[in-house]
């Protein structure tokens, strides 16, 4: 699931990382890894902490922008973001409202997509909670809320 996210966020990061004069030129795949890097981490942080209700909420749409998980990650994000790069507060903040949202909105319509075979369900909630033989039961059980 990392390289597909990888992947992600980098047909995103244009002008939140690539043209952004904050990240040197040189520094971009850097920051790329480190954006998906908070990403994942994020989403195994909820995982772990029992939290799937929270993610598999972000999967039924809605305001990316709003949503808390994508607060979490942006500002999981911009931590790591500053802490490397040693960029300011306010460049962080540029570069995770500018590409997070964008990212995770793809990464939910890539999802539910049935025709696009990069994301699945399944496998985000099984990388995520650490737990695939469990996440049968829990995509069921949402399943049952819609």
């Amino acid at each position: 699931m990392f390289e597909s996210l990888l992947n992600l966020v980098k047909e995103h990061a244009g002008d939140a990382i690539v043209n952004n004069p904050a990240i040197p030129n040189e520094k971009n795949d850097d920051a790329i890894q480190t954006a998906t890097g908070g990403i994942m981490d994020h989403l195994k942080s909820l995982g772990g902490s029992g939290e799937l209700d929270k993610i598999m909420g972000m999967f039924s749409g809605g305001d990316m922008v709003n949503n808390s998980v994508v607060s979490g990650i942006s500002g999981n994000v911009a931590q790591s973001l500053m802490s490397k790069f040693g960029i300011s507060a306010d460049q962080a903040g540029g570069i995770v409202s500018n590409l997070i949202p964008v990212v995770m909105n793809n990464l939910v319509k890539k999802t539910n997509d049935p025709n696009d075979s990069s994301f699945d369900l399944k496998g985000i909630m099984g990388a995520v909670s650490g737990n695939a033989a469990g996440v049968d039961g829990l995509l069921n059980s949402v399943k049952n809320l819609f």
